[in-house]
């Protein structure tokens, strides 16, 4: 069992590895804020923490909207029946 265990893990590590090494290039971002556009220097100097928290925050507005407006309409149509 331990040497399937370590045989996955082998493939998992190579397989990461990879994908680093083949993506690397593009995942390094911008190396001079000032050249970037006007979005990405906001979010950089706000820190991306703050936009993670906003979007996550606008989609459990929306959620619940949604589960709050659809309790009101199955409260009428459980009165009309």
């Amino acid at each position: 069992m331990t040497i399937l265990i370590n045989f996955f893990a082998i493939l998992l590590i190579a397989a990461t590895d990879t994908l680093a090494s083949a993506y690397s290039d593009r995942w390094q971002g911008v190396q001079d804020p000032e050249h970037s556009n006007m979005i990405m220097q906001a979010m950089a100097s706000n820190g991306l923490i703050f936009v993670v928290l906003g979007v996550s925050l606008i989609i459990w507005f929306v959620l619940i909207s949604y589960l709050i407006r659809l309790e009101k309409k199955l409260d009428k149509l459980e009165q009309k029946f």
